[in-house]
């Protein structure tokens, strides 16, 4: 359950942060309901996971995941394109949480 926890937690802080955009400095009412529950959302859920996985390789996972998929719903939602410099950075986050996913041996103690 671990892993459905952390990826819940991303697919709920890619939510909030999309709905931030979206909130219009917070004069939306709706989207601004979005933000404050799903990051609450977010939060609780990596809270469970932390029980089980290091804080390091969480973070890592959690932030680098959201950084792409929230990059991927500016695109397709918002409209924004991403240059060369952005998508190369990108794709280093990518590689980097694959590495940690991949190779790293931490554990919890």
């Amino acid at each position: 359950m671990t892993f459905v926890y952390l990826v819940l937690a991303i697919i709920a802080e890619v939510v909030a942060t999309s709905a931030l955009k979206a909130s219009m400095g917070f004069t939306r009412p709706l989207p601004s309901l979005l933000v404050v529950g799903g990051y609450g959302v977010a939060f609780y859920l990596l809270s469970l996971v932390l029980r089980s996985l290091p804080v390091g390789i969480t973070y890592a996972i959690w932030a680098g995941l959201g950084i792409v998929l929230v990059t991927l719903v500016g695109v397709v939602v918002f409209g924004e394109k991403p240059d060369a410099p952005g998508l190369i950075g990108i794709g280093l986050i990518v590689a980097g949480v694959v590495t940690l996913q991949v190779f790293s041996k931490m554990s919890v103690h």
